[in-house]
């Protein structure tokens, strides 16, 4: 054995500590240190031993490559080391036959072995397993006696046949019981809704499934109180609703409840809606030994129906605004009309100019329409060469791209009745300038018939200068040029309010 060198302590003096790599390396019955992969870490010199092999043939290689065994030995040992590692609790196995291939020295071939082992978990700083300690001891030998002393086909006597029997259903008994309690903690960690069983008068995480592990950022919770594992829900309440909940034993259900969560290491929190119970784990004594948490995370379904709703709202917005729109379309349109046939001519051109402008608006669900998108829907009549756009491509507003299309509207089909799209040479240039906050929109004709300002100011041109105004807050500036119209616009398009009934 290794021995602590040194002169002795005096009295008073603490005792110097023993070197705790050199008592593991000596300790008298084999041990050896998986890590998670079940890779050899360490093994001492025991367990060399017993398993005939150097301890540079170990270190480094995984156990299952070393002593590979497809049977039932080979399945138990590796069930077993599962076990560890997903709860952080020691596992025994009093029995398991494993064949050990012998050195060249004897003969070579697989010999078959008999080990009892138990499996003890090294835990890290946030209670997660990390590597697996094993001591094992070889009970071969007594193997080899108990067919000694009744012989390879012998019978033990009555007392001790009934007592090897009533072991055997023991551990066949127990076997199934693993094997019902494995099953049942697999359809724990599978389950759809998150789950966790908290334990104790300081709620400690005793069980949390996998969905329960998505919701938090899979953080190591197991063996720690919810307090110190999750400080961000204890701020919110939840540890006060799990204590009146254990000290009544009734259980609390909780609808759509909003939750702010630490997601990622060092992230902000964000927020989470959740279905869940609190139910209590109530004993013979009728007191709550802890609580059962078990619900589904609802966060998408909240936020669709919070969008739902905001979309149904704004849809009754836009249809009452739409409608009185149309209203003073038709009024002012009747108004200025000299017949019946050219008041439907002019409302429903005017209706197609708002239509055009919805379908745009209605493709991107109201996000918003594109300016060239805008001006293409009103001069698709003209040939290309009869207009020119120039200037970047700007995202409008839903408010805006609407009062816009009917501006632009009005400008070309009164550049179609009198101005540079009324004869075979003219054409239209749109120039702008805007970088989303505001819009400043040049319209100019050229080579049209010679110009002169109208004796009166009909609708259209109060649409136009109109429809930008008010909760816009935008203009337009007619100028009746030698050369032809030329119209400058401005429009801001960042912080708009929503446009009143009003819209012309």
């Amino acid at each position: 054995m290794h021995s602590v060198t040194g002169d002795l302590p005096r009295s008073g003096e603490p005792s110097p500590a023993p070197d705790m790599s050199a008592l593991f390396l000596n300790l008298p019955s084999p041990h050896m240190i998986l890590d998670r992969e079940f890779r050899y870490v360490a093994v001492n010199d025991a367990y060399c031993a017993v398993v005939e092999r150097a301890r540079e043939d170990l270190v480094g290689r995984n156990l299952f490559d070393v002593f590979p065994n497809p049977g039932a030995g080979g399945r138990r040992l590796r069930e077993s080391f599962r076990h560890v590692l997903e709860t952080g609790r020691r596992d025994s196995i009093p029995l398991i036959p494993y064949p050990l291939e012998r050195p060249p020295e004897r003969g070579g071939g697989l010999e078959m072995r008999y080990w009892s082992a138990v499996h003890v978990p090294l835990l890290d700083r946030q209670g997660r397993t990390q590597f697996i300690v094993q001591n094992t001891v070889d009970v071969t030998e007594l193997e080899r006696l108990k067919t000694l002393a009744y012989g390879p086909g012998g019978e033990p006597t009555v007392g001790v046949k009934e007592l090897l029997l009533r072991a055997r259903e023991a551990e066949a008994e127990n076997q199934s019981l693993v094997r019902e309690t494995r099953g049942l903690r697999d359809l724990f960690m599978q389950a759809p809704g998150f789950m966790a069983v908290l334990a104790g008068p300081d709620f400690r995480f005793a069980l949390v499934n996998s969905a329960y592990q998505q919701l938090i950022g899979h953080r190591a919770v197991i063996g720690r109180p919810l307090a110190e594992a999750l400080p961000e829900v204890g701020a919110q309440g939840f540890v006060d609703l799990l204590h009146t909940v254990a000290r009544t034993g009734q259980p609390h259900i909780g609808k759509a409840v909003s939750v702010r969560l630490q997601r990622t290491p060092d992230g902000e929190l964000e927020e989470r809606f959740v279905d869940f119970i609190y139910q209590p784990i109530l004993g013979e004594n009728g007191e709550a030994s802890g609580v059962f948490v078990e619900g589904s995370d609802v966060t998408d379904r909240v936020l669709a129906e919070r969008r739902q709703k905001l979309l149904l709202d704004e849809l009754n917005h836009r249809v009452k605004n739409t409608l009185a729109t149309v209203q003073a379309i038709a009024d002012q349109t009747l108004r200025a009309s000299p017949s019946a046939a050219a008041f439907r001519e002019a409302f429903e051109s005017r209706l197609i100019a708002l239509s055009s402008t919805h379908d745009l608006l209605t493709a991107s669900s109201w996000a918003g329409a594109k300016l060239c998108d805008v001006l293409r829907a009103e001069f698709r009549p003209f040939a290309p060469n009869r207009y020119k756009f120039e200037g970047e491509d700007l995202e409008l507003p839903p408010h805006a791209a609407l009062s816009l299309g009917l501006v632009i509207h009005e400008l070309a089909a009164n550049a179609a009745k009198y101005g540079a799209l009324s004869n075979s040479e003219g054409c239209v240039e749109v120039s702008w300038t805007g970088d989303g906050g505001r819009l400043d929109l040049v319209w100019r004709e050229r080579g049209g018939p010679p110009v002169t300002p109208p004796t009166r100011r009909g609708f259209g041109s109060r649409l136009i200068e109109r429809s930008l105004q008010g909760a816009l807050g935008g203009s337009a500036r007619q100028v009746f040029e030698p050369d032809g119209l030329v119209c400058v616009i401005a429009l801001p398009l960042a912080a708009q309010q929503k446009p009143s009934g009003e819209a012309v």
